[in-house]
């Protein structure tokens, strides 16, 4: 079954926007790698799979809705202290949400089939605007991809702890699952 052209609107009630975190450098065994789920968001579609060059998708993103969901490794369990400072250091030194509350997406450009799509676009974290690939699948009205997002080519600069041994990668995987729900 094929999804019928259309608009479509897509959010935290019909799916997740997950943000997923490595670990590196020699203290990689005392961090975590995180599972990061974004909270509030919200995106729109134009889907024509006859057209793929005719489909676009915009989505916001609230900077401040990021929420630790599971930090695995690491020499001791993740605890709730622990994820209320890394939301913290999210929101003060890696996002700067009070001056960029939000992050948003704009496709570019549309190819592929709905086996395997591209999306070309731009994303915009903390005020830098940057091109971005995101690849995926359309299986009925549910959509599943990721992109890689280096960090530091938006300006972030990795989180580090103990004089740098341990170190945040400076790729990040965002993957999202949706089902996307018609225009009314």
């Amino acid at each position: 079954m094929s999804v019928p052209a259309g608009g479509y609107t897509f959010g935290p009630e019909s799916g997740r926007l997950l943000v997923k975190t490595t670990r590196t450098g020699l203290g990689a065994k005392a961090g975590h790698d995180l599972t990061i789920e974004v909270t509030r968001w919200s995106g729109e579609a134009t889907v024509d799979v006859a057209d793929p060059g005719g489909c676009s998708v915009v989505a916001e993103i609230d900077a401040g809705s990021l929420e630790v969901r599971e930090g695995t490794g690491g020499v001791k369990p993740l605890t709730d202290s622990d994820r209320a400072d890394i939301k913290a250091n999210i929101q003060r030194k890696v996002l700067h949400t009070d001056r960029h509350p939000a992050i948003t997406f704009r496709s570019t450009r549309v190819e592929g089939t709905a086996a395997a799509f591209r999306l070309e676009g731009e994303l915009t974290i903390a005020g830098v605007a940057q091109p971005v690939m995101v690849t995926g699948r359309l299986g009925d009205s549910r959509v599943h991809g990721s992109a890689t997002v280096t960090q530091s080519r938006w300006g972030i600069r990795p989180y580090s702890a103990f004089f740098g041994a341990l170190k945040l990668s400076d790729d990040v995987e965002v993957e999202f699952d949706v089902d996307l729900v018609p225009k009314a």
